[in-house]
Formats: structure tokens, C-alpha cells, sequence
């Protein structure tokens, strides 16, 4: 029987390259040419159904009924001249995928002709069915009714699926109770309660200011396989990573793939995945090699963070499918190779007013530094106090693989400014007193004026091992894992933003009831907030042993597992922080953390049956194959009549190769039985504990360790599976 390497090897060798050939077009005349956005519907829609869609879209205020007719017109005329035969509500649920189900605008008259047609009611709202979704207890099987409604913030998109074409309309999922189910309504929620909260904190400095939108650029790092090594890999295929395997002589440590010459197929497929994605108004503008072999990154211009993370989210499947044309794999999990670089995905995260300030960009006055330093201290207070929150915003089975792997940031969440702002900190935590005086007044003004803004973008250095850090006019949260939707670190993010504004606005209120000046009284709560989170700030070394000792000396919390690290969700603190800022509701924080633990068992779950039926069904037979070798050659030996020192060199590596193909069987036995005492479990969160410290923690190492023995052991022509050396280099 050949086995899944060489049969994946020989298909490597002889299939095509699958290369198709991009566009040639600039990418400003194909950019958003399958968007509907404000500019073509000017061209459908009548006055009245424009205006109220603009004062949806830039506005946020509730579409007219009356005129969604109109708009659903316009889109499917304006869709039908694009070979359009069918709409969909796109939503995002709590599976970490996309969802979309598909009408066509075909219909029978009662008289029994037909015609095409789409109304405001298809526009504005669907009825998937609700139970069939992660929903966490909140919908039961018999309580099947849910709701897809329109977000207008989000642009409808022809997405091209081979020859078919179909109108995805953005929409938000809730249930028939109106709790949401889905990734998309909460993240809008909080965008809501930080624009309420920063307008008013911004009314100190500018009362022109009305609005502030929350910007966010993502960097997507992946891996791309030939697909048929992905297909001789059942452990890629089921789980998205590799429970085995030994790693290759070469892997990065030369560190000659980062920002190398990207590899010619690879290149055609990132053309290609491109210009589909520049069609549907992604405005990709970085594509490079990233630091493990195989592994790359793109990365897009700022947009608002709901159009960003729809963006991103688009991007995933857009990449996959392409991959698949070219013969190729996008691997998106965050660590799909053990020894080697995994994936994040960066989120580059900042607010700006509409009268065109980013704040956390420093300006030129007094006045606009002040506003920096007020929005800059607020954003570390918010880290410093829901550092927990925050930490299970990211949480994953993959991720766990991935921080702290000295690739990317450890579990503890911190904050890196770098020297020159730490200093600006600094001078503010020891200046301002209890009291000022009109000099004090005078100078602490001159020195925002002199100092802020000779802040450059790249005055700072860059912190790759620190989690949450500022990067000239954002704050980059590191630890967000590849696979991970935007829009629940964003969410948390703007929540936790949001509360700490609303709380320093009324801080400062009471100072100016109490006869402070405004500047002095904004001064005095930023040096409080300083000073009690200043603990959170760290510059070093966040691989280093030294700072998890710090760390624990501070008292910052640094939980490496995700089932212990999902508890921060349902705290009081953090019930009273998304409730009150009306962004989750108890029930719905509830639900939502009892389907992240339901994600971690049945993430590990999977990857304990593929790691048992590998070791059962391929790596122990190619082992035992290669051990009757060994047992045929060494009686051969022996029957000729040689000493048995000329094959004393095989008894040995029979004898170890029969220890390792015990120990694997039994280990996989024992943890076979381990999973069915976890199952039994009925509370959800011991039942995750037990997958992590009972499944995973105690038998994949072990049983690792005793397969990469084999593969030592084994003759190469018999070893069972494609190895990473294979995966990673062969083009």
C-alpha cells in the first residue's frame, strides 16, 4: 500500500501549478466595482432613498421602512446588470466562520408567471434558523426562529463563486428574544458606547466635535501548503495543524524567508486573491514574506473597524477559495507547525473625530496634546483595569500554542510606550501636586507644547514581544490570534475604552463642580490614572523568565490556558462593564463564554482522535512495517552463519523501536479512556479543564515524543506521513 507521503510527493510532482493570470487592470479601476456603495446608488436610487441611506450609513440613524422598497430596487437592478441571480444575508455567528443562505429574485405571479424581484422586506430582514447555531443554552432545538437584519454601515458586495454570482447583504444575527448571536451586533453596540463616551470627553477640548469613529488595520498572517501535501496530512485536514511530526534540519533559523523574495506560485495566487478582494473594496495594500518557511502576511489601509473586520473576514474565505484553484492550502491556524513561527493577526487600533483628529496622534498645541494625553492615559488605564477582559477576548485552543511561543506576546496582558512617552508619563506623574498655581499652569503647558509634538510615528521602537503596544499614532494589540474574528478583541477593546472615559469625564466633572479650572482638573485625573496603572507599562524582554516573575511581583494576571482564562468573561466586572455600556447582556456574556469552552473541548477533542487513528492506522503500521524488516534481516544474518556483532547495531534499533510502538499504543489507549471520563463531565467549564489538563497536558507530549522516536528510528521509505521539510520547501 503506498503510503499517504509518497503518494502526496508523486502527485506534487506531476500535478499542474494550477497558476491563473491576474489582471492587468490598475487596481483603481477595478477597486469597489462589486460594492454598492453610496457613489452607485447614487446612480439607482431616487432622492428620497438616497438621503435616507446616507443618514443610515453616515449618520447610524434608523433606515425609513418606506424607502427600503426603493433601495432593494436599486440593488437588484443595479446587481442584475452584474449577472446576478441571487441575495443573501452575510452574516458572521458564533462558529468563527461566515454564514449566508441564498434566494434567488425569481417568483410566481398568482396568475403563474414568472418575475424577478426583491423587496425592502428581503432586504431588511431574514429568518435563519437560530438553534442550529452556537448559541449557548439561549435557543433550544424546538425554538428553531432567529433574525438576519441589515447593517447599512456595511456595504452590500456581489461575491463571484465560480460562475455564479450572488448580492450578500451585511446583516446582524439576534435571536427570536432579540440576544445576539453573532459577532457583528456587539461589536456595532460598542462602537455606539465609545463614540457616546469619547464625543463627550472630546467636548472639553473641541465642542465641534460630534462623532468619533473607531479605525482599525489588520495584518493577516498565514501559511500556504501545496494541496497535496494538505491532503496527505489527515491531522492538517481535520484539525489545521500537525499533532505530528519531526522538524526539519532547516526550518528558520537562518532567517532567510522574512521579507524574501516571495516564491512564483505563491505570487500568482496572491495576485489573484487580490484583485478579488480589491473588487469587493478591500483596500489590501502590503503582501510579504513573514518569518517561518511558508508563512506570509497581507495587510490592508485603515477603515472603520465594522467595514474592517467584515473586510477580514471576506479576505479568509477569499484566500481559501483562490488557494484551492492554484492547488494550494491557506493554513490559517496560529501554530500549524511545531518549532517554527505561527500566525497572528494584528489589530492596529485608534479613534478619529469627524472633524478629521486621530487621538492618539499628538498635535500641535497645547490644547490638542492635552486631548492626546488624555485619550493615550485613558487607553492604558482601560488596559491596566480589564487586563482579564481582555486576555479572554483572544482566547483559543490555537492561541494557546501560540503566546509567549517567543514568536509572539506572552499571556500577560501589558502595555509598551516606549522611552519617550514613558518620560512625558513620567514628567506628569511628578509635576502635577495636589494644588497648581498659575506658574505651574503657565509651565505645564509649555512643556505639552515644546515635547509632544516633536513625537514622530517612528520615535518609538517597536516592542514584538509585548502584547498590547503603541506604535506613533495607534496602540497594536499583538496577541490576537489568525484565526480569530476582529470583531470580539474590538468589541472588548471599545467596551472597556468606553467605561474608563465615561468614568474620567465624571471625575473630572466633580473637580470643575469643586471650582478647578478645566485643563487642571483634566491634569489631576490623568497623573491618578498614571499612577494607578503604571504597573501595566513594561519595555523589556516579554519572552524573558525575569518578566513573569516581575509580572506575578506586580500582581498582573498571566493565565496561559484558555478555559481558566474565558472565567474573566462572566466576572461581576465584566457583567457590569458590557451591560452598562449596553453591549452584552448578562444571559448573552453567559452563552457566550459556555460556547468558547464548548469550541476548546471540541478543538482538543478533535485533535485526540485524529492523534489516535494516526498512531493506529498509519504511523504504528509503517513502524511494525519496518520492524519485520529488521526482524527478516537480522535472521538472515543469523542464518548465514555471521557473527552477532554484524547485526547487533539492528537488534538495537528493533529493541527501541518495539519500546516506542508499546508506548505509543498504550498512551493512545489511555488517553483514549482519559476523553471518555472528560465526556461524562457535565458542567462545561470542568469539562474544558479536563480536555486541557487531563487529555492534552498529559498525553500529547508523551505521545509525541514516542512518535518522533520512531520517525528517528524508522527508515524513511517506510515513515508514514508527509514531513514538514516536504510541506515547507517543495514548490
Amino acid at each position: 500500500m503506498e503510503s499517504l507521503r509518497f503518494k502526496a510527493i508523486n502527485d506534487l510532482s506531476t500535478q499542474s501549478n494550477g497558476h491563473a493570470a491576474a489582471s492587468r487592470t490598475k487596481i483603481t479601476g477595478i477597486f469597489g466595482e462589486n460594492v454598492f456603495t453610496l457613489k452607485t446608488a447614487r446612480e439607482y436610487l431616487s432622492d428620497e432613498a438616497y438621503k435616507s441611506l446616507v443618514a443610515s450609513v453616515k449618520g447610524g440613524k434608523k433606515l425609513d421602512r418606506a424607502v427600503a422598497n426603493q433601495i432593494a430596487a436599486g440593488m437588484r437592478q443595479w446587481a442584475e446588470g452584474k449577472g446576478v441571480t441571487h441575495y443573501s444575508h452575510w452574516f458572521q455567528p458564533l462558529t468563527g466562520t461566515t454564514a449566508e443562505k441564498h434566494d434567488s429574485f425569481f417568483t410566481l405571479k398568482g396568475d403563474g408567471s414568472a418575475i424577478e424581484t426583491f423587496d425592502g422586506d428581503g432586504l431588511i430582514q431574514q429568518e435563519p434558523d437560530a438553534s442550529s447555531f452556537p448559541n449557548g443554552g439561549i435557543r433550544a432545538t424546538f425554538e428553531a426562529r432567529g433574525y438576519t437584519a441589515w447593517d447599512p454601515s456595511s456595504p452590500a458586495f456581489i461575491m463571484e463563486i465560480g460562475e455564479g454570482k450572488t448580492l450578500c447583504i451585511p446583516t446582524i444575527f439576534v435571536s427570536y428574544t432579540g440576544a445576539t448571536l453573532d459577532y457583528k451586533a456587539p461589536l456595532l453596540k460598542s462602537v455606539e458606547a465609545l463614540n457616546k463616551a469619547a464625543v463627550d470627553v472630546c467636548n472639553y477640548f473641541d465642542k465641534n466635535v460630534t462623532k468619533v469613529n473607531v479605525t482599525l488595520g489588520w495584518e493577516q498572517e498565514y501559511f500556504v501548503i501545496d494541496e497535496a501535501m494538505f491532503n496527505g496530512r489527515p491531522d492538517l485536514v481535520m484539525s489545521g495543524r500537525t499533532v505530528f511530526g519531526h522538524a526539519p534540519a532547516k526550518g528558520q533559523q537562518l532567517e532567510d524567508h522574512y521579507f524574501g523574495s516571495i516564491p512564483e506560485r505563491i505570487y500568482a495566487f496572491m495576485r489573484d486573491f487580490e484583485e478579488e478582494s480589491y473588487k469587493l473594496g478591500i483596500p489590501l495594500r502590503t503582501r510579504h514574506n513573514e518569518v517561518a518557511p511558508a508563512q506570509f502576511e497581507c495587510a490592508p489601509i485603515f477603515e472603520e473597524v465594522s467595514v474592517a473586520v467584515d473586510h477580514n473576514t471576506l479576505l479568509m474565505d477569499i484566500m481559501d477559495r483562490v488557494a484551492r484553484r492554484h492547488k494550494l492550502r491557506v493554513l490559517m491556524h496560529e501554530k500549524p507547525f511545531a518549532g517554527i513561527n505561527g500566525s497572528g493577526k494584528h489589530n492596529n487600533w485608534s479613534m478619529a473625530t469627524d472633524t478629521g483628529v486621530n487621538l492618539l496622534a499628538p498635535g500641535k498645541t497645547p490644547k490638542t496634546n492635552l486631548m492626546f494625553l488624555t485619550f493615550f492615559v485613558n487607553t492604558i488605564k482601560a488596559v491596566h483595569d480589564y487586563a482579564d477582559t481582555l486576555r479572554a477576548s483572544i482566547a483559543s485552543a490555537g492561541n494557546d500554542h501560540r503566546l509567549g511561543a517567543n514568536e509572539a506576546p506572552p499571556a500577560i496582558i501589558s502595555v509598551f510606550i516606549g522611552q519617550f512617552l514613558a518620560k512625558v508619563l513620567e514628567d506628569v506623574k511628578e509635576r502635577v501636586g495636589d494644588k497648581f498655581d498659575e506658574q505651574d499652569e503657565a509651565i505645564l503647558k509649555l512643556d505639552l507644547h515644546r515635547s509632544i509634538p516633536e513625537l514622530l510615528l517612528d520615535n518609538t521602537d517597536r516592542n514584538r514581544t509585548s502584547p498590547f503596544a503603541f506604535t506613533g499614532n495607534k496602540f497594536e494589540f499583538r496577541a490576537v490570534g489568525s484565526t480569530a474574528n476582529c470583531a470580539n478583541p474590538m468589541t472588548t477593546l471599545n467596551s472597556i475604552m468606553a467605561e474608563t472615559l465615561k468614568n474620567f469625564k465624571s471625575e473630572v466633572d466633580a473637580l470643575i463642580e469643586k471650582g478647578e479650572k478645566k485643563e487642571i482638573a483634566i491634569m489631576h485625573v490623568i497623573r491618578e490614572y498614571i499612577v494607578s496603572s503604571e504597573k501595566v507599562l513594561f519595555e523589556g524582554d516579554g519572552y524573558s523568565e525575569e518578566w513573569h516573575h516581575e509580572a506575578a511581583r506586580r500582581g498582573l494576571p498571566n493565565i496561559p490556558t484558555t478555559p481558566l482564562a474565558l472565567d474573566a468573561m462572566v466576572t461581576e466586572k465584566a457583567k457590569h462593564l458590557f451591560e452598562s455600556n449596553n453591549v452584552l447582556t448578562h444571559v448573552e456574556l453567559e452563552a457566550r463564554h459556555e460556547i468558547e469552552l464548548e469550541k476548546y473541548i471540541k478543538r482538543v477533542q478533535i485533535e485526540a482522535r485524529i492523534m489516535g487513528e494516526l498512531c493506529t492506522s498509519h504511523i504504528l503500521p509503517a513502524a511494525i512495517k519496518y520492524q519485520n524488516i529488521l526482524i527478516n534481516n537480522i535472521k538472515g544474518l543469523k542464518d548465514i552463519g555471521l557473527a552477532e556483532e554484524s547485526f547487533a547495531n539492528q537488534k538495537q534499533i528493533l529493541v527501541k523501536i518495539s519500546e516506542h510502538i508499546n508506548k505509543v499504543s498504550d498512551l493512545v489507549e489511555k488517553m483514549i479512556e482519559a476523553r471518555k471520563i472528560a465526556n461524562n463531565i457535565t458542567n462545561t467549564r470542568t469539562k474544558a479543564i479536563a480536555y486541557q489538563s487531563q487529555v492534552k497536558d498529559t498525553f500529547f507530549d508523551a505521545i509525541r515524543y514516542h512518535v518522533d522516536k520512531l520517525e528517528l528510528l524508522v527508515a524513511d521509505q517506510y515513515w508514514a506521513l508527509p514531513k514538514y521539510r516536504e510541506m515547507l520547501f517543495l514548490r
